[in-house]
């Protein structure tokens, strides 16, 4: 069987997201509106799904909130990388 998750999670960077989102002192509304702004369809119900690890990230999503995030997108993989 191939497994869909790493440690019951459905994204790796869903923490990252949101620490760096509450630094900014960002809502998860604010974050979603700025991904709007990019075309990327993610509403603030799907931004507490990816940062509860509950929701999938795809590639052209991770890449879209690390640059409104302002950071790379290995900033987001960082922990991830760290524990392998």
């Amino acid at each position: 069987m191939i497994s869909r998750k790493y440690n019951n999670k459905a994204n790796v960077t869903g923490n990252a997201i949101k620490n760096i989102r509450l630094e900014k002192k960002w809502s998860q509304a604010t974050l979603s509106n700025k991904l709007m702004m990019l075309g990327i369809d993610i509403n603030s119900d799907g931004i507490y799904k990816i940062e509860k690890g509950v929701r999938i990230v795809k590639d052209f999503e991770l890449s879209a909130i690390a640059k409104v995030l302002g950071v790379a997108e290995t900033d987001l993989l960082k922990n991830f990388r760290d524990n392998l």
